[in-house]
């Protein structure tokens, strides 16, 4: 069969790895010798039972979790955790410190508070329209959780290391950077991760819970916002979305054994964001927008000298095949997105277009 597809830069839904949409297509009428889809079995059953805990096995394994983090595959988004977090860890007349670095973060200070939450923010990069990480922020020793947003996929920017948050837990949004580095999982209490960034379909949220936080989740929660219903149940208190999991685990496997795992991983995202940021500091017509000691190598962010020049460039780019280049509508401009399923081709395809282009339109 012959496929057209094409450089996929897209923000989220964001690109798979074609072994893993290969493998999808030639089993998804007959899943595993059960004469059913993956989207008709039961989620009760032996079959969907082990690919779940696969799965969980295979994320232990490239994060290096100990046996206090329990892994839960959570509908709702991220978004949802922005509620879910201050409501299960956050107990009344505490407070919780929280670093802004743009619309995401922003979002789960709006949420914590409109829950009537106490929240500081400890620092902030709003005084430059988000353009840069906070340095060294300064944490409450007294806080319940210190909160982070790993990766800022609208602004471009990104930690390049963790802060130290001292004997306080650290909680991260990593939506749009998980599993593309390698980090040390041990100061956080809890991470959640929208899948359909970096590893997989829309429709689940994955949460790594650290036992000492799930001890704090308090009984009168609804069910279905609580953690521990989901850690007792092993994700499966109702009906879990069954093909994102299946995905999520087969972006697993091509993490763990194609790639060779994280630092693998890691390398290879290196690689690929270092090629369009050299692009656009030899240039004097492309601008990235985040500090150079701040930015993003998922998301890699840049303008145009006018308007007019990025919207001829957003055509022409796709006409040449390399989609999914436009900014955030709250921004504008142009943004690569280069999660882990992206490749050097499309990478190397997409500056060798930018050089073009500049050299006609520069």
């Amino acid at each position: 069969m012959s496929l057209h597809r094409i450089h996929n830069f897209n923000a989220g839904p964001a690109a798979l790895p074609l072994p893993v949409l290969e493998e999808i297509r030639e089993s998804f009428l007959d899943f595993q010798g059960t004469g059913m889809s993956i989207t008709e079995i039961s989620h009760r059953s032996k079959p969907f039972d082990g690919l779940l805990n696969d799965a969980i096995e295979r994320l232990r394994r490239l994060l290096g979790l100990d046996a206090r983090y329990k892994v839960l595959f959570i509908q709702g988004g991220a978004s949802l955790q922005f509620a879910m977090v201050p409501l299960n860890l956050l107990a009344d007349g505490a407070s919780a410190d929280y670093v802004d670095t743009g619309t995401w973060s922003t979002k789960a200070i709006q949420e914590a508070r409109l829950l009537g939450k106490r929240v500081r923010v400890a620092a902030s990069s709003q005084d430059r329209d988000f353009a840069y990480i906070p340095k060294a922020p300064a944490f409450d020793p007294q806080a319940a959780y210190a909160h982070i947003t790993s990766n800022n996929t609208i602004k471009g920017t990104q930690w390049a290391d963790f802060p130290d948050t001292g004997a306080v837990p650290l909680v991260a949004d990593m939506s749009s950077d998980i599993l593309s580095r390698t980090f040390d999982a041990r100061p956080f209490g809890l991470i959640y991760a929208g899948a359909q960034k970096n590893i997989g379909p829309a429709g689940v949220c994955l949460v790594i819970a650290r036992e000492d936080m799930l001890a704090r989740v308090p009984a009168g929660l609804p069910t279905m916002l609580r953690y521990t219903t989901f850690s007792e149940k092993n994700s499966l208190y109702n009906t879990p979305p069954c093909f994102t999991i299946y995905t999520v685990g087969l972006v697993l496997k091509w993490l763990e054994e194609t790639v060779g795992g994280l630092a693998a991983m890691e390398a290879l995202n290196r690689r690929k964001a270092a090629l369009i940021y050299r692009t656009l500091d030899a240039s004097g017509f492309y601008r990235g927008t985040a500090d150079a000691d701040s930015r993003s190598r998922m998301n890699v962010t840049f303008r145009l000298p006018t308007p007019e020049l990025e919207a001829a460039f957003l055509v022409e780019a796709q006409a040449n095949g390399l989609g999914g280049l436009k900014g955030h509508r709250s921004v504008g401009g142009c943004r690569a997105s280069l999660y882990n399923a992206v490749t050097l081709e499309s990478v190397t395809a997409l500056v060798d277009f930018m050089a073009e282009f500049e050299r006609r339109k520069g």
